[in-house]
């Protein structure tokens, strides 16, 4: 015998009117909109969802004259929330407290005239304004370099703008590959790999590393750059943090963990906020005592250190002791991208898992072609990093004979202590305004709060004037403002300007 029940089927035809339906039917029937045309109740196939109501009252009259009709407006209620502002008025109390905190970032929209660097443009509601660059991480100046740009119009000519797809989908370029093996190259290594960013690179390394790694723990210092912690966050492998630079600290947490078990070290070499510099040899020597992998972040180091510009771990004869390196082609290659080195195997991994790099278009061969010209160019060029160390040291000395509180850095970087957020928006908003000077304040969550700073880029092409220039111009900021001096500062506070 046959199973029947009585079901209760409510459909939407076109002009909005509901109609429901007592119905006779097999159990099982599907009565959804989509598959009314497909059903096995002869009844139902005779609707269709394109019908007029009319059409569908005459049908349903004409089969069905024994069963129950009814019509019924359908009933939208209206929400008691104004939804725009319910979360329009949420972001807007982000933005505000930001703001009391000194902390919001505004865009300098900059025209950096070719072959001017590091003079620029700064376009304002008011007109232009002839500015000195003095915040920018083309640190070489090498993105108006002529053997960079001709390198990158020679490509548009050959081949075009975009890439055309991911890597795996034609979206590898002869500009690619050869850029990867000079990469590879450079850091003494049997292979690289290109990505979008620097940011892109470690996210895709260390995301490879949590899945092929099982049980893996990240020993990450303290002052690691954020696409290193989440790159880490996201694999939610354990994380544990030593004390920046500090490798008695990393010996102790090393020793609380099994020799057998996976384990990454993972640090940078130049730290792009205070301009510490690892203790990479310590660093590696626990790698090696205690079986743990090294991944060192050399973004703010390629280019200017090292005979051929490979970086810290090239200047210090470590490159073959390190197992994985990042690095970037935005700051001192002066063009954009990111890249990861390391054996073919760890390589291939991250190229055959890492999400973010399966899934993206590939990087311009314009951009690619530029970074490969950058690249081969300072290899074979060290005069250029025998410069800016020369301006970097020149910077420091003159400050420190002003009394100005710069942080004791052992690299290029150079960043006057300002220690308030409020105040080191406003002495940069002096500089720039007054002064013709761009140093960008650095704030939360860039640096912790209370260590709020001014970050000085030295680059090859500042001049002796330009210099003089900057250090009297701090000056004058630093007493209208009247800011801290370093001789205002208790002993043990001007430790962190020896």
């Amino acid at each position: 015998m046959m199973q029947y029940r009585v079901l209760n089927a409510e459909f939407q035809i076109n002009i909005g009117y509901t109609f429901q339906l007592n119905l006779y039917m097999r159990v099982g029937i599907n009565l959804h909109q989509k598959t009314l045309q497909h059903t096995k109740c002869p009844f139902l196939k005779t609707f269709n969802i394109n019908m007029t109501s009319e059409q569908a009252i005459t049908k349903y009259t004409k089969f069905c004259p024994y069963l129950h009709y009814k019509e019924m407006k359908s009933e939208t209620k209206k929400c008691p929330i104004d939804h725009s502002q319910f979360y329009s008025n949420q972001f807007k109390g982000v933005i505000q407290q930001i703001k009391d905190e000194g902390r919001y970032r505004e865009f300098k929209s900059l025209l950096r005239t070719n072959g001017e660097f590091p003079r620029a443009i700064n376009k304002t509601p008011a007109g232009d304004q002839p500015i000195t660059l003095w915040c920018s991480n083309d640190y070489l100046g090498m993105s108006q370099n002529p053997m960079v740009t001709q390198a990158t119009k020679n490509a548009i000519d050959l081949t075009g703008i975009g890439a055309g797809g991911t890597r795996n989908i034609g979206g590898t370029s002869i500009y690619h590959v050869e850029l990867e093996r000079e990469l590879a190259d450079l850091h003494r290594k049997d292979s690289a790999l290109v990505m979008n960013s620097g940011y892109v690179a470690n996210m895709a390394t260390l995301d490879t590393l949590g899945k092929v790694l099982k049980d893996v723990t990240f020993l990450s210092d303290a002052k690691n750059h954020a696409s290193l912690i989440e790159g880490m966050r996201a694999t939610k492998k354990d994380r544990i943090i030593f004390k920046h630079n500090d490798y008695q600290d990393l010996e102790q947490k090393l020793k609380q963990l099994d020799i057998q078990q996976n384990k990454v070290i993972v640090f940078e070499s130049v730290y792009s906020m205070n301009g510490t510099v690892a203790p990479i040899q310590q660093f590696i020597n626990l790698a090696k005592k205690y079986n743990a992998l090294t991944l060192i972040d050399e973004v703010h180091a390629v280019g200017m250190y090292g005979e051929r510009g490979a970086g810290v771990t090239e200047k210090l004869g470590l490159q073959k002791d390190i197992d994985i390196v990042t690095g970037t082609l935005g700051k001192a290659f002066g063009c954009s991208g990111g890249y990861v080195s390391a054996n073919t195997e760890i390589v291939d991994s991250i190229r055959s898992t890492a999400s973010n790099f399966i899934f993206s278009t590939s990087m311009s061969p314009i951009i690619a072609a530029a970074c490969l010209e950058s690249v081969k160019y300072l290899k074979t060029h060290p005069e250029i990093r025998e410069r800016h160390q020369y301006v970097a040291s020149l910077i420091k000395a003159k400050l420190k004979s002003k009394g100005i509180p710069a942080l004791n850095s052992a690299s290029h970087i150079v960043p006057v202590f300002i220690g308030d957020p409020l105040l080191c928006k406003e002495a940069s908003e002096k500089l720039l305004n007054e002064y013709n000077i761009y140093i960008q304040p650095i704030n939360y969550p860039t640096v912790p709060r209370g260590q709020e700073i001014l970050r000085i880029s030295p680059t090859p092409l500042h001049t002796e004037e330009m210099i003089d220039e900057l250090v009297d111009s701090i000056e004058c900021v630093f007493k209208s403002l009247n800011l801290k001096m370093e001789s205002q500062y208790t002993a043990e506070q001007r430790a962190i300007f020896q």
